[in-house]
């Protein structure tokens, strides 16, 4: 009996990667950048530590988190164009978790 070669298949997040690759207007913004998110952020937290000359630090993933979570939520919340039950979906939280970190980041009136 031959043996095929099992078929491939795609991974679950394979069309949400897709969605993040790069578009082909985007190359005209200024701010533009190419290279996937985990490489930005491997930049940054490299130039940090080269800032820190040797110097110790703390708290770095609440201070990761809060740089990241905030203009992620601002720009998922215009995307849905305000709507927190789509970007609660959109995000994978519970509406509730969403409106918490919205109201953390002062993103949302009481």
């Amino acid at each position: 009996m031959k043996r095929t070669a099992p078929k491939l298949r795609k991974r679950a997040g394979a069309k949400a990667a897709a969605a993040h690759a790069p578009a082909a207007h985007a190359a005209s913004f200024a701010d533009f950048d190419e290279r996937p998110l985990h490489r930005c952020v491997e930049g940054a937290l490299n130039a940090y530590f080269d800032a820190l000359d040797g110097e110790n630090t703390c708290g770095l993933f609440d201070l990761v988190m809060a740089e990241v979570e905030r203009p992620m939520l601002t720009s998922v919340m215009r995307y849905v164009g305000g709507n927190q039950s789509r970007a609660a979906e959109v995000l994978g939280l519970s509406r509730g978790t969403l409106r918490k970190k919205l109201l953390q980041y002062g993103l949302l009136e009481d």
